[in-house]
């Protein structure tokens, strides 16, 4: 498996278009946190996917990789149209594990694996521009990405291997009717999801204010998910993450004005609050070492 690629040319993209391969160091907008913590278990399956003979190119990989270039050519933060969304759901529901670098038959990957300590969670970048980004997420068992959300974003998540579980809201009041977001530390939330997804599954989307937004994730066996993130996140941008503890409905008295829901409807409903940064939501960053993508140049 080769970590870069190289120029490839291309008579399908256009008369005067060649099509150029997108390594890991030259993606725009790449952000070079490095690896944080180079862990035993991390180099092992990094190993193990080197040894896995692969395509040097994923045509799965690349059809998505174009029609992200399509559907996220406007402006940052426009939410897709209903076609372009069916699209890229349908794209991502036939990918595998394979398109991206990854085989169940990984060691990493097998039910009985169990990774000793903590149980940090690793991401790689396959692409990354101000429009989108495509990112893999690889989870042990009990690994945990905690509640966190997803400002003027529309993410595509597919599990790839896997059971999880995921949970996640969105904000009744995201904004008060002057513009404003309300002052309380303690914002009212609608449960979306609280189940068990396993792979192969169905893609999920989540949307700027629907969809469930605010979500978590928590690996019952190890797991590989797919994000495509439209546009991705940029503090510059006012597009941080912010991470959330839930609190049960029942356990504060309503408040900005809201009314009392019934003790059926409670149950669909929670207290979210803003809080810091969890320790268990640091992850490590390794370089990407899977097919790569090609974008053409006119």
């Amino acid at each position: 498996m080769e970590a870069g690629a190289g120029v490839m040319e291309s008579g399908g993209v256009g008369r005067h278009c060649s099509r150029v391969g997108v390594g890991h160091k030259n993606k725009i907008g790449y952000v070079k946190k490095g690896i944080i913590r180079k862990r035993k278990w991390m180099r092992r399956i990094i190993k193990q996917a080197a040894a896995v003979p692969i395509m040097p190119m994923s045509l799965q990989l690349q059809q998505l990789f174009d029609s992200c270039l399509d559907v996220f050519k406007g402006p940052p933060a426009t939410i897709p149209a209903p076609n372009d969304v069916h699209k890229l759901c349908t794209i991502l529901d036939n990918m595998k594990p394979e398109d991206v670098g990854l085989s169940s038959k990984l060691q990493f990957f097998k039910p009985t694996n169990i990774v000793r300590g903590n149980p940090r969670v690793t991401y790689t970048t396959i692409y990354q521009c101000d429009n989108f980004s495509l990112c893999l997420f690889i989870l042990p068992a009990t690994g945990v990405i905690p509640l966190h959300n997803h400002p003027e974003m529309t993410v595509f998540s597919k599990l790839l291997l896997g059971t999880m579980h995921i949970k996640s809201y969105d904000l009744v009041d995201p904004i008060n009717l002057n513009g404003s977001v309300p002052s309380s530390q303690l914002r009212l939330a609608k449960l979306k999801a609280d189940r068990v997804f396993e792979a192969p599954c169905d893609t999920s989307v989540l949307y700027p204010t629907t969809g469930g937004n605010i979500h978590a994730f928590t690996a019952i066996t190890p797991c590989a998910v797919l994000d495509v993130l439209g546009p991705p996140y940029s503090k510059d941008d006012g597009r941080d993450c912010s991470y959330y503890k839930d609190h049960p409905y029942t356990a504060y008295t309503a408040s900005n004005g809201e009314a009392a829901l019934t003790t059926e409807d409670s149950d669909s409903y929670a207290w979210l609050e803003e809080i810091e940064m969890p320790e268990n939501s640091q992850m490590d960053g390794i370089e990407y070492l899977g097919p790569q993508v090609t974008e053409p140049t006119c």
